[in-house]
């Protein structure tokens, strides 16, 4: 039986790139994602075997959607894509339930084995993963910088105002009214001791949470 995949970056020509790798692997591709909350509703949606993330996308990152993910489902095997190799992003895609992590310089060889073995429950680490960040994560294993302090809701609204949206299309892209919008925005000042959009912005930059 073939592998259900889904797969998540906000690139077209990457999603057609993975498209290939997966078909070429053995998989169905059941559907694209180009931002992180469609990846999370179509996980839900269509129920895949197998899901292919990229961290840095808009909307909502991919840690944050495989957060959702995996609370989704135990079974989805996730497998991250990204340009990143330091130690603050794999060990934070590991934490939120990753079964393995790629660079994206390495996708197109490294793809199809790491769909292999995480689909016999394994864990895959892409080798250009150098020994330094492998130290790192050894070093301080429960160390997490991805606004753990936040509820999912002020993670998401976070993000976005970190992207520049408004708070009227916060609201539409929730599904919340703009006045819920702004008592998170308040809501997170106060939780983090911030006073100025532009403090939240560096924030969700320094944490990880957008890469804007």
């Amino acid at each position: 039986m073939k592998v259900r995949a889904i797969v998540a970056d906000d690139h077209g020509v990457v999603l057609e790139g993975l498209r290939h790798i997966l078909t070429s692997s053995g998989c169905e591709v059941l559907g694209a994602a180009e931002d992180g909350r469609e990846a999370v509703h179509l996980s839900a949606e269509m129920k895949p075997d197998l899901i292919v993330l990229d961290i840095s996308m808009p909307v909502l990152n991919g840690i944050e959607a495989a957060r959702q993910i995996r609370k989704q489902s135990a079974k989805i095997r996730i497998i991250f894509l990204s340009m990143y190799g330091d130690a603050t992003y794999v060990r934070e895609a590991f934490r939120v339930g990753a079964d393995a992590y790629l660079l994206k310089g390495t996708a197109v060889s490294e793809l199809g084995v790491a769909v292999r073995e995480v689909m016999q429950g394994h864990h895959y680490l892409s080798p250009l993963i150098t020994r330094q960040t492998i130290a790192e994560l050894l070093a301080t294993p429960g160390a997490s910088a991805f606004g753990n302090e936040l509820t999912k809701r002020q993670r998401e609204v976070l993000q976005l105002v970190a992207e520049g949206k408004t708070a009227k299309e916060i609201a539409v892209l929730l599904s919340i009214s703009p006045k819920t919008v702004e008592f998170h925005k308040s809501s997170i000042m106060d939780t983090l001791g911030l006073h100025t959009i532009a403090d939240l912005t560096r924030y969700a930059v320094n944490s990880k949470i957008t890469s804007r």
